[in-house]
């Protein structure tokens, strides 16, 4: 893990965004001072690092990479307590990666989530959001009929909700919208 840090933590998260925001994700690159050689090295060394037997495991290895959290605390989910981890990242300042962490260590979830006193955008519809306006949990609070759908990969979310008969769907990557498409 030598030399990994959140500059290259977030060309990480970047290249899973940039199958539906690529022009985003090439500005985003371009304010780290990084090139697409930059970001396909940094994403390389991550999968080597999460298939090296001898590379920390879970919340240990986000705490090498990441360095301390900014917050810590524990949540219960049903009948099991779990660590929750944030830190901030200079791409997203109104946001923070989040970890929910469960016994030993173990990742359970991570993903973007508002920071705490920053407040999100207006949302009133699902239709019209613009990418990389809101998280999850922004969408879910101001619209709680929209139903959570089964993402195609462990890093992406999507929600479901009906407006005016149309039926939309948003994109999530990491807990941050990529893009709402009617179906």
């Amino acid at each position: 893990m030598r030399g990994f840090a959140r500059r290259e933590f977030q060309l990480v998260l970047l290249r899973r965004m940039a199958d539906y925001t690529p022009g985003l994700v090439e500005d985003a690159r371009t304010a780290l001072g990084a090139t697409l050689a930059d970001q396909r090295e940094a994403n390389r060394r991550w999968q080597k690092m999460n298939h090296s037997r001898a590379a920390p495991r879970g919340m240990t290895r986000l705490r090498a990479v990441l360095g301390p959290p900014e917050e810590t605390g524990r949540e219960r989910i049903g009948d099991l307590t779990c660590e929750t981890a944030r830190w901030p990242l200079p791409l997203w300042p109104d946001l923070r990666f989040e970890v929910l962490a469960g016994p030993g260590g173990a990742v359970w979830q991570d993903w973007l989530v508002r920071a705490p006193g920053r407040t999100p955008p207006p949302i009133e519809r699902m239709a019209g959001l613009a990418p990389w306006s809101c998280v999850v949990s922004d969408v879910m609070a101001r619209l709680p009929d929209a139903r959570p759908l089964e993402g195609d990969a462990p890093t992406r979310w999507l929600l479901r909700r009906t407006e005016d008969g149309v039926t939309y769907v948003a994109h999530f990557v990491y807990g941050l919208l990529q893009e709402v498409r009617a179906l």
